[in-house]
């Protein structure tokens, strides 16, 4: 016995798609013209824009109290590299590197050795 499922669920999905397309109210039933649906749409179209915009304003309310009270733990580091030159004993001038660990903010983190508090150029 030969099975045709593949065919058979497209047929059945179709013919479903179909139904459920098929089952919209016609216009033609009421007039956007008289009051009730004309009033019935501008209240729902007022009360959809009214929670849409009281959600968001909780939810963004929301996200920023998060942020905020996780901003003092946010241990995010860089290491920036600064080159400055330096004229060795012997006369020749070279790149050194110097590394400074900054937070997220780019401000230093932790002490400096006295020599390297400032890039030199």
């Amino acid at each position: 016995m030969r099975t045709h499922s593949p065919v058979l669920v497209g047929f059945v999905c179709t013919i479903a798609a179909l139904l459920a397309a098929s089952c919209a109210t016609p216009n033609y039933t009421t007039s956007p013209y008289h009051p009730g649906p004309a009033v019935g749409n501008a209240v729902g179209t007022a009360v959809g824009v009214t929670t849409g915009n009281v959600g968001g304003a909780v939810v963004g309310f929301g996200e920023g109290v998060v942020r905020g009270a996780a901003a003092p733990f946010d241990t995010t580091t860089r290491v920036i590299r600064v080159w400055h030159e330096e004229v060795t004993p012997d006369g020749r001038r070279i790149q050194v590197p110097q590394d400074i660990l900054v937070d997220a903010q780019g401000r230093p983190v932790g002490l400096q050795p006295a020599g390297d508090q400032a890039p030199r150029n």
